[in-house]
Formats: C-alpha cells, structure tokens, sequence
C-alpha cells in the first residue's frame, strides 16, 4: 500500500536514539526521585537548567551528574529562566565549559534554547529566540529550540540552522495538552527538521496524541514530577509514547458521521 508508513530512526546531531520520550530533571522532591523517575521513563535525553541546577558550578552542593551520569544520559542543558539572547547565549557558554570532560565530543555540542518573554506565561520570545539561534548556530551548537506554535516561526528557526523545532503544545507548567492541533499540524507538514512537543502535557493521552499526529519525541517534566506518583506516571509516559508511535506508524482508520457495522449486512442469513 502507497501509504503505509515505514517508521525512521530518530535522529538529533548525528547520534539516534531508541526512545522519544525526553525528560526534564526538576520540580522532583529529591535526587533520589529523579533518577527513580527518569529510569522509569525509558528516556535517553534528559534536560537539565544549567542556572538552577549544579553540575559541578557550585562545589560541596549535590551534583545532578553524579545521580543521572552522562556515560548513560545525553544530557541536553537548557537556558531556562533566559530572558533575552545575550543572558541565552553566555548560558550555553557555560553548560559547554561545565560538561566539557563529562560528555563525549559529539554530544557535548547540543542544547535547548529557550527564551522567554516573561515570568507569568513562560511564553517564548520568538524575536530573542532567532537572536540567539543565529549566534548559536554560528558557534558550533546544535540547537533545539522551544518556541510558540507560530509555523512561521518555527520555519524561520530551522532555516537558521536549529536541528529541532520545540513548538509549545500548552504554556509550560499547566498540563493543558495541546491547545492548538492545527498549528502544530502546519509545522509538522512544513518542517524539514524533527519537531518535538515541548511543554504543555498533562498525562498520558497528551502524549501520545502528539505522537499520533507525527510528532518526532515529546519533551516533558511537570507532568511527571507533579503526578501524585511521578515514578508511575514516568512508565506510564514511556508506554504512551511508543502506543502513539504506533498508531502514527498505523494509520487512524477515517472518521465517519454515520455508524458502519462491524460485519458486512450483505449475504445474512435470512
């Protein structure tokens, strides 16, 4: 059939992972509950706020690398709690220095860009974004970039060289799904590069519709550390995942207005 999907290996800066499910490493009670947690996500990426987090800047202070090891996790630190290009930048800087030595060469090259507008909505600034993602690129990064769900937006970012779109499904934090399935249908027919959920999902079924709709992964964090048991609703997003995957893979069978019976009502038995 013409229109079978065959499924590809996700890729991200040459290296291809297994899982789609990517995680973030805050918001947990403890140390001890983010590793449980993302060890039961499946997740081989995991992002890490390089300004609210240690990995080795603040010493005698717990190392969130001595818990998730890069010799088992691509850490993929993020600028969170950026608000303009140059604050952006200089923290990608710092992630690059702080993980030199503690990374392999060819991941060590690899971050999430986020710059928000401001403290209430957490919506990215999609001017300040660009900004940023051209010096980026231009450094040598490979750049995953959050943003709105504007395809316009999201064209202009890959065209500047980011190596994955992050469009919003929700704002960050609310657990609203995906507000708008129409825009992110555009970007997913438009991009030339992988497109990833960021942000936004709220359990289990968020997640796999963005996988049925042929999201690449889907990155998320508040969804499993503010679950009522993060550590379940982790295997519960690692299985949501791969059943979305699937389903994409599948092909929906087409929505009808009218009942269609199982059997065929030709040939019954009179």
């Amino acid at each position: 059939m013409s229109n079978v999907r065959s499924d590809k290996p996700f890729i991200l800066a040459g290296r291809t992972f297994q899982s789609r499910l990517l995680v973030g490493t805050g918001k947990y009670r403890d140390m001890e509950e983010t590793r449980l947690a993302t060890e039961a996500s499946g997740a081989e990426i995991v992002t890490v706020a390089v300004r609210r987090t240690n990995l080795g800047q603040n010493a005698g202070e717990p190392n969130l690398l001595d818990v998730l090891s890069p010799d088992k996790y691509t850490i993929l630190p993020n600028t969170a709690g950026c608000f303009d290009a140059t604050e952006a930048v200089r923290t990608c800087r710092l992630a690059r220095e702080l993980l030199d030595g503690r990374k392999s060469h060819e991941s060590r090259t690899l971050v999430k860009l986020e710059v928000l507008a401001d403290q209430k909505t957490l919506f990215p600034n999609v001017i300040e974004t660009l900004k940023a993602a051209e010096v980026l690129v231009k450094e040598g990064f490979d750049v995953m970039v959050y943003t709105s769900d504007d395809p316009i937006i999201a064209r202009q970012l890959a065209e500047a060289g980011c190596i994955a779109v992050m469009p919003l499904a929700g704002l960050i934090g609310t657990g609203l799904g995906i507000c708008n399935p129409y825009n992110l249908q555009i970007i997913l027919e438009e991009s030339k590069v992988p497109v990833l959920v960021d942000a936004g999902v709220g359990t289990a079924s968020d997640a796999t519709i963005a996988m049925e709709m042929g999201c690449e992964a889907v990155l998320m964090n508040s969804a499993i550390a503010h679950a009522q048991q993060p550590i379940l609703m982790a295997e519960a997003m690692k299985h949501a995942i791969v059943a979305g995957r699937m389903a994409y893979l599948a092909g929906r069978m087409p929505k009808k207005l009218y009942a269609s019976a199982s059997s065929p009502l030709a040939g019954l038995i009179k």
